[in-house]
């Protein structure tokens, strides 16, 4: 998109009085304490990256950081970014202790008290589409937290020790994270849905004292008995001299009996050694670690990414105040497993004093009505939720503003994969109401916070990422090949497209890759292409009309068709608005074997029920493509497929599948949801041969 030649996408929301927002009093208090005239989002955003010691030394002040000693300055400004450097030298505090505890903002920004009264509701829990709820106040959850704290010191864990938990979305979950953050340990977690490969790929790499497991669980109405995945597990770390054992957690009232599975105890059991639930918060410096996150990647062994618990909660806490305006009064609901980082998300939700929601099985059972009537009924203020949910509600053609009661809605919040412009318009023709904002934030497990999510300054516009996030110097670069010698980068002009890149330290950087060969990842993950500056991995531009982050997809899934660049999502977009009737879902890809002289773009097309494939479909999606494009972005090939792989929080995945396409034999990741999708797009790797077999082709 030439910055000379575009259109303007559809404004679709404003805030009503942006003068009202914190993000107005912030940049009112910062031009009045620095002598600046800051006037825009874009001045603003401007300023904090230019400026990180005095931005982030700003923030620490006014959320009202718990902690111990001081600091001569927030960063050494001088310092390059690929060393990983320092923040807040001198501080130690607790990630747990503000969740469970506050300070509340302070000075210009003192717009209102967090409230985390013994008595006030700090989570509601609720099963599969309501079939059980039951509120926890802040007094319940501080002892239970330090109940298990004071239980895990007995039985011997200490600062540093990892402990883990496969889990579902429940108050008992999160009393294991918050406990083990409690005493210093470090936490990590899965789904109970993954397969016990993925877990053992994960637990035998950062050699936990202890796992957490649930008993059962409960998925679309079905409830499984995990034992038989416990025994693996329990099994699978024999040779683990730091494991000390496994604890079940009941799902149910009745537990499940466990007395077959070896080196195992109950929860009641293992909590019988504590003989207090005094809260006792052991302070860390504050790059010190708290989360171990795993990568998403589609093949080989995940890599354990190690977040710092002071970079965590200040961010949150700033994206709460100046971004999201969660506070006391707002009721939050993110649909998430505890494998994915938005349970992380959630979790931090806490230490804004907001009531949280963790919501445990399918959102589309016993009906998908169900879910959609919890967000009215509960009066949810701040809802997190993906472009698949939005694209399973406009197929079923529900409209959840006519179901239910929506006035409290705020912001609603999109990620996991990129949402196309027609689910934007979707949202606001059809699906909730014309007060809310919606939110396209992209960032994630690498980061533990956004590059880009809600601003409450300027007009929405449709697909684009609303506003940058303050603090994090976000920049597109022009997409190179490297040898793995790191270059200089070049930043693209606005509607060019390329890499998504932060170019200045953000003290979210992992402190490290868990493992011997951890320093050599880290560096090969985020550093090795451009010179002294953090590669995302995500192809975007910013728009040449409102300047505005545009999402096009993976970089490593990038479209190069003889050298036009673009990205999947372009394609994607096509076919949403113009086939939502008979495509189901899709996935476009690029093949470039040893042999070939350019790029083939392949398109796979999954059918819905009902509807065939045909060459005269293959013509119409080309022409759309066309039309809506280029005739340089018509795929070469169109195929018919039998199944899109997708990772367990069903993001599309790609790459394995170019790599397969380009004669590649992949081994699929645990974070596949359907790891045998794969098998099928081998058969395309002479792909002129099933071509003459009967696809269309220009």
């Amino acid at each position: 998109m030439a910055a000379e030649n575009y259109e303007m996408p559809r404004r679709l929301w404003q805030h009503p009085n942006p003068k009202s927002t914190n993000m107005e009093a912030f940049r009112k208090a910062t031009n009045a304490k620095y002598g600046l005239n800051l006037q825009n989002m874009e001045d603003i955003q401007k300023w904090s990256v230019d400026k990180l010691a005095d931005f982030w030394g700003d923030m620490f002040e006014t959320v009202g950081m718990i902690h111990e000693g001081s600091y001569t300055k927030a960063i050494d400004e001088t310092a390059r970014m690929d060393s990983i450097p320092d923040w807040f030298p001198g501080v130690r505090l607790n990630y747990a202790e503000m969740t469970l505890f506050t300070r509340g903002p302070v000075g210009p920004l003192d717009v209102s008290t967090i409230g985390k009264e013994d008595s006030r509701v700090a989570v509601t829990c609720v099963r599969e589409g309501g079939s059980e709820m039951y509120d926890v106040t802040w007094k319940e959850l501080r002892q239970r937290v330090g109940h298990l704290s004071q239980a895990l010191r007995a039985h011997g864990v200490k600062k540093g020790d990892r402990v883990a938990g496969v889990v579902s979305n429940s108050a008992e979950a999160l009393t294991v994270f918050l406990a083990t953050v409690t005493i210093g340990a470090i936490y990590t977690s899965s789904a109970t849905d993954m397969g016990t490969k993925g877990i053992l790929d994960r637990m035998l790499q950062i050699e936990p004292t202890f796992i957490f497991i649930d008993d059962a669980a409960i998925y679309n109405r079905k409830r499984t008995d995990l034992i038989p995945k416990i025994t693996e597990i329990v099994n699978g770390m024999a040779g683990v001299k730091a494991f000390k054992g496994v604890v079940s957690l009941p799902r149910f009232k009745e537990p499940v009996d466990i007395t077959s599975v070896p080196r195992c105890q109950t929860l009641a059991t293992f909590l019988s050694k504590a003989t207090t639930d005094e809260l006792v918060f052991e302070r860390v410096p504050f790059r010190y670690p708290f989360f171990i996150a795993y990568s998403s990647g589609t093949t080989g062994m995940p890599k354990c990414i190690v977040h710092c618990g002071g970079g965590g909660i200040l961010n949150a806490k700033k994206e709460h105040l100046l971004h999201q305006q969660i506070d006391k009064d707002c009721t939050f609901l993110q649909y998430t497993t505890t494998g994915w980082i938005m349970y992380l998300v959630q979790v931090n939700v806490l230490a804004a004093g907001a009531r949280v929601i963790v919501y445990d099985g399918s959102p589309f059972q016993p009906t998908p009505e169900s879910y959609i009537r919890l967000m009215g009924d509960l009066k949810v203020t701040h809802l997190g939720s993906s472009p698949k949910y939005f694209a399973e509600l406009q197929l079923r053609k529900i409209a959840p503003r006519e179901i239910t009661d929506l006035s409290n809605l705020r912001l609603v919040t999109s990620t996991g994969m990129v949402l196309s412009s027609t689910l934007f318009e979707w949202f606001y023709d059809t699906g909730f109401p014309a007060h809310t904002q919606l939110a396209n934030i992209t960032g994630g497990t690498d980061l533990n916070a956004a590059l880009a999510l809600g601003n409450t300054m300027e007009p929405l516009y449709a697909g684009e990422c609303h506003g940058l996030n303050t603090g994090i110097a976000a920049e597109v670069y022009e997409l190179v090949e490297t040898d793995g010698t790191p270059v200089k980068g070049r930043r693209c002009a606005l509607g060019e497209p390329g890499e998504l890149v932060v170019t200045k330290p953000f003290p979210t950087m992992p402190t490290m890759f868990w493992g011997p060969k951890g320093a050599k990842q880290y560096f090969d993950s985020y550093f090795a292409k451009y010179d002294n500056v953090w590669t995302q991995g995500d192809f975007a531009m910013f728009h040449p009309g409102t300047k505005g982050l545009v999402m096009l997809g993976r970089a490593d899934g990038v479209l190069n068709p003889s050298g036009v660049r673009f990205g999947s999502s372009e394609i994607y977009s096509i076919l949403e608005t113009h086939f939502s009737t008979e495509i189901a879902d899709s996935i476009c890809v690029g093949q470039r074997r040893p042999h070939d002289l350019d790029e083939n773009v392949v398109l796979f097309l999954h059918m819905k029920p009902g509807q065939k494939f045909s060459p005269g479909l293959v013509k119409r999606v080309k022409e759309a493509i066309a039309r809506g494009l280029s005739k340089r972005h018509v795929p070469r090939y169109v195929f018919e497929t039998v199944d899109i792989p997708t990772t367990i929080n069903f993001k599309k995945v790609e790459l394995p599948v170019k790599q397969i396409l380009s004669g590649k034999k992949v081994v699929p990741s645990a974070t596949l949801r359907n790891p045998e999708a794969l098998e099928f797009y081998y058969r395309f790797v002479h792909i002129e041969e099933r071509d003459r077999e009967g696809s269309a082709r220009l």
